[in-house]
């Protein structure tokens, strides 16, 4: 009987809807899943000349198993290479030539440095300041940042105006000579550390020293050398009745020494007092810095909302180690899944469209987070219910089938 047929597609069918909510549920925690959804289609078998009012129908067949990729909540956690996409788009992972693209984002250093997943596929991206041609490998650098030798000194402070004049040389040289270890050729100083092109440390100060009523000259010592020529070549400070330094009227400081120690040339530093003042009755420094650096280890990495991977050493410098690629299709249902929580291109899917994170198109990369799976508990265990009672009810149709059967069996 066609009966017995029908209830068996209820029944398969009731079974493959129990298969995937089961396999939903079963990857409630894992990073990245993405749920599917059963599909189903009507069976009607009907011949060249069938009249379709008049058909009954020949069961139910699975029509398609259905990926929703909707966002999945984002868990923060310690780790800063845990990736999660904020929005559409896939990472993309590659081993032996053989690239797949994943939401999932749990990422780690392996032994060689190299970004990878669990599964040791190798996060791709783009180098650093490149975005277009073949992804590469995205590998945190181990080593140590290299050093850079002080070019330039940013001096912001007050000169006070009410500092005394100290009374010029006999020669009436408006730079009288000033000598560290003697206090009265001076009025101020202050110091700072600069870096040779090996990151050598070099203390250098500054000393102040009030000509006339608008006029400062200053120095620049190491020790207790000069390091700015002779005292004809030090820099005066003119600033205008307002206390703001006159830059036509004043001559730059330059510094320049050989440090000494096989470093690759001499430190030749301009000191920049452009913001410098002359008010009120306080010698005071609110900025002093200077452009240079010691080498630097790292101590950890960051990912930019964009992709882009940062490497941070000791000595404050950020490294771009490459940006993360983002892969997109234009239609992501298509795409296969492959285990892993990973997914292949098909003909379905369309080609991946490659790009960065935060472009037309593509999500935002949070840094030490990754993207939880979407499945909703509750909305599947009433899908559990329901798909229990579908096959309940198919199987009492065979049932009733049976009985009738056995009813005209026992016709006499």
């Amino acid at each position: 009987m066609p009966s017995f047929n029908i209830g068996l597609t209820g029944i398969n069918a009731a079974s493959k809807d129990l298969e995937v909510t089961g396999h939903n549920i079963s990857n409630s925690s894992t990073a990245g899943f993405k749920g599917s959804r059963a599909e189903f289609a009507d069976v009607f078998a009907l011949s060249y000349t069938g009249v379709s009012r008049l058909a009954t129908g020949s069961g139910v067949n699975l029509a398609a198993v259905s990926q929703q990729f909707n966002q999945g909540d984002l868990e923060f956690t310690d780790n800063n290479l845990d990736l999660a996409l904020n929005g559409r788009g896939f990472f993309v992972v590659e081993r032996d030539d053989v690239r797949e693209y994943t939401r999932a984002g749990q990422f780690l250093v392996d032994k060689d440095g190299f970004i990878v997943n669990s599964a040791g596929q190798n996060l791709m991206g783009y180098p650093p300041g490149v975005r277009s041609g073949e992804l590469n490998e995205i590998r945190v650098t181990t080593g140590e940042a290299e050093p850079r030798a002080t070019s330039e000194i940013e001096a912001l402070m007050n000169l006070s105006a009410a500092a005394p004049t100290i009374p010029p040389d006999p020669d009436n040289d408006p730079s009288v000579d000033i000598e560290p270890s003697e206090p009265d050729t001076y009025n101020e100083s202050t110091s700072l550390t600069v870096y040779d092109s090996r990151g050598g440390e070099h203390t250098v100060s500054l000393f102040f020293q009030r000509t006339g009523d608008s006029e400062w000259a200053v120095r620049a010592f190491k020790g207790d050398q000069p390091i700015d020529g002779d005292g004809a070549t030090a820099g005066e400070l003119v600033f205008t009745p307002e206390g703001t330094l006159d830059l036509d009227a004043s001559t730059p400081l330059e510094i320049s020494f050989d440090p000494e120690n096989g470093a690759a040339e001499p430190l030749n530093i301009n000191v920049d007092f452009t913001e410098t003042t002359l008010y009120g009755d306080r010698f005071g420094v609110s900025r002093l810095n200077q452009d240079g650096f010691a080498p630097g280890q790292l101590i950890d990495v960051d990912v930019d909302s964009d992709g882009t991977v940062f490497a941070r050493f000791t000595n404050g410098v950020n490294r771009s180690l490459g940006q993360v690629a983002i892969a997109n299709f234009d239609n992501p249902q298509g795409l296969q899944p492959v285990g892993g929580t990973n997914w292949v291109e098909t003909s379905s899917s369309g080609q991946a469209l490659m790009g960065g994170a935060g472009e037309t198109g593509f999500g935002l990369i949070q840094g030490g987070a990754f993207e939880n799976s979407n499945v909703n508990i509750a909305e599947q265990l009433v899908n559990l219910i329901t798909a229990q009672r579908n096959f309940q009810a198919n199987a009492q149709v065979i049932s009733t089938a049976d009985t009738i059967t056995q009813t005209i069996i026992n016709l006499r």
